[in-house]
Order: C-alpha cells, then structure tokens, then sequence
C-alpha cells in the first residue's frame, strides 16, 4: 500500500509542481531569531510591512492555522530558456518576471492541489496556502522539509533545479510523517558574495537590503541613493547576479514551463521604446506581470539609470525629453543623473537649460549634481 505522504507528492506533482516535500507545523525558532536580528540591525530597512509582528507569525505555523499539523512544501522551477539577443541598448529583467505572475499561476496550482487533497483524505480537512505574499517563511520550511538547502545569498538551492524555483507552502491539519532536511551547502564556496556589485550580500546568508539591486529597482519607491546607481548596470527589475554565478545553477534543468516563458520579450526592446512609454501604455503591457510591482514611475526611473550606466549619446534626445516635460520627478530627476554620466555637450545643455527654470527641490539638485559631472 503506498503511503499517504507518497500520494501526497503524487498529487503536488500532477498538479504542476516539480518538488514537494513535508516538515512538521512546529515554529522555525532559528529563523524568526535570525530575521528579527537582522531587522532591529537596520539590513531590512525601505521594507516597512516586514516589522517583528510579521516575522513572529512567519515562523509559526499554527499562528497562522490553529489546527496546524504539518506544512507541505512545493516548488516549480522557472527556468526558462533566453534568448540570444545582439542589441546594446535594453535593459535586463530578473528571470522570475518573464512570464506571468507567479503569485496567480501557482495559487491556481494549489487551489486545485488542496481539492485533491481532500478528496485522497476523505474528510474536511483545514489548510491555507502560501505563496511568497503572507506572513509565511517560505524559505524556512522548504528547507526543512527537503525542497533545498540556503545558499550563501539567502535562496534555497535545490539539487536538480537550483534557485530558479518559486516557493509555496500549503499548511494543513493532516498528520504526516515529515522528511529530513538535506545534508549539503554551499562549502567554501563564496562567489555570490564576490561578485555582488553593490556589496549587499554583508555576510553568509545576510543581505543587507537597502544595498540589493532587487530592492532598489522594484520595492524602493523614491529615489535610488547616488553612490549605488552606476553599480546597477542595466538591470530595471530585479537581478539575478548572485543566482547567474553560483555554480549549482549552472547545471539545473531548464524548465519548459509555458506560465514562466517570456511574455514580453523586453530584453530585445530598446531602452529607449521603454522610457517613451505612457503609463497607460505601462499598465496595459506588463498587465498579468510581475513588473507592475515596480510602478509606472520606477520602472521608467530604473531605466533612466540602465541609460546612463550604458553612456551612449543616442540616448540623450529621449533623456531631455523626459526632464523637459511632465514626467513624474522621480523620473526627471533620474534623467538628469544619466545625462550628467553621458556628459555630451547636447546632455549639457539640456541640463543647463533646466537648471535655470523653476524646478522641483530634488531635482534641481540632481541636475546641478549632473552638470558637475558632465563638466569634470
């Protein structure tokens, strides 16, 4: 007779799920200790939401469902194939936000997951899901159930698909036997750390938030801190940098998920075609999508700074466009910051034009700021 935890598994993996393991509803003691450390230290500061309150109903299963048993862990890998693209001027996207919200695809996933459970189970059993947008650690029970190991960078690492997997948890009042965590990590192995840009990665398994690209291009809504901009290369939502260089991705499974295959093939519209977008236009293209999440006028200040890192003067009639006109000043100001790295004389004399007119405080001081370093 095959045992209900197999059955269990079965049934995560019919229902598009790649990793399915189990841990017990007891509280995640080292986590909720650890992510309260970090949060009183400063690292997670620019997340407001993410307080002490949060992170004790985290790491407490039966906090968050009373009658809490065991978690069931499940993981979908995204790991899609790229493209091959030539083009000089576009902008990189973290990997996740290719395709659609995984939020929707994957709570559609365990909806129908958990109306399967009940049916193997045959009674009326209590459970709640989670998909990385609750009070739920996510990362704490896939480890402990078995789904992957935390890299140095914070991620699980999974030993077929790597990090490229998405998280869920389904918390439930059935009883079942639990599996054992998996015995490896990362070694000695330091990589991610080395070659984070912005040095955000301050320690194993510590990442001070105010410093990670990801924060800086998708959560942060005012303005990006100067020293970090030209750390950012092209990235305009997310970053994948610290997952690119790790060596366990190098050999995970490519994923033939059609939800997580690019839906807008970003990669290859230029910078510039992004930036001269309305914010209607914004909406109606990145609808169903993860990059919403960065809004209209991050996302167009994301790309501001992608432009200036690449420092090329084609780009300067679309820059002046921006700080010329109604563009929100989060966006202008970021403007002027990429025509003082481009430095042309054209770049100069928008940027003294404008300085020169009655403008908001923050962005006169960046296009003063600007100016100085066209001029160096």
């Amino acid at each position: 007779m095959v045992k209900l935890e197999e059955q269990v598994k079965t049934l995560g993996l019919k229902a598009g799920f790649d990793l399915v393991g189990i841990t017990s509803a007891n509280s995640f003691e080292r986590d909720e200790k650890a992510s309260i450390e970090r949060i009183r230290s400063g690292l997670m500061d620019g997340l407001p939401w993410y307080n002490e309150e949060r992170v004790t109903k985290a790491n407490r299963p039966r906090v968050l469902l009373k009658e809490a048993k065991s978690v069931i862990s499940l993981a979908v890998s995204y790991n899609t194939r790229e493209y091959n693209d030539q083009k000089t001027m576009t902008g990189k996207l973290a990997r996740y936000a290719w395709g659609e919200d995984y939020h929707n695809v994957i709570k559609d996933r365990l909806h129908n997951f958990v109306e399967e459970l009940k049916v193997l189970v045959g009674e009326d059993i209590k459970t709640r899901i989670f998909v990385d947008d609750g009070p739920m650690n996510d990362r704490a029970a896939a480890e402990r159930a078995g789904i992957g190991w935390f890299g140095k960078n914070t991620n699980i690492l999974s030993q077929n698909y790597g990090s490229w997997v998405f998280l869920s948890q389904v918390i439930t009042s059935i009883e079942l036997i639990p599996d054992q965590p998996l015995l490896k990590t990362c070694g000695t192995c330091v990589i991610c750390i080395e070659e984070c840009p912005t040095e955000a990665i301050v320690a194993p398994y510590v990442i001070n938030n105010t410093k990670c690209i990801s924060f800086l291009t998708i959560e942060l809504r005012g303005s990006i801190p100067i020293p970090l901009r030209h750390l950012m290369g092209e990235w305009i939502f997310g970053c994948d940098i610290c997952q690119d260089v790790c060596p366990v991705n190098r050999k995970a499974v490519v994923s033939l998920d059609p939800n997580f295959s690019r839906l807008h093939n970003v990669s290859t519209m230029d910078l510039i075609s992004l930036l001269d977008l309305s914010e209607s236009e914004f909406n109606t293209m990145f609808k169903g999508t993860a990059i919403r999440r960065a809004k209209f006028a991050g996302f167009q200040r994301n790309i501001c700074v992608a432009l200036g890192n690449i420092g090329d003067q084609a780009t300067v009639p679309v820059l002046s466009k921006v700080i010329e006109s109604d563009y929100p000043d989060l966006v202008r100001s970021h403007a002027a910051w990429a025509l003082g790295q481009i430095g042309s004389s054209q770049a100069l004399k928008t940027l003294k034009s404008q300085a020169d007119l009655n403008q908001a405080p923050d962005v006169l001081e960046e296009i003063v700021s600007a100016i100085k370093a066209a001029e160096a």
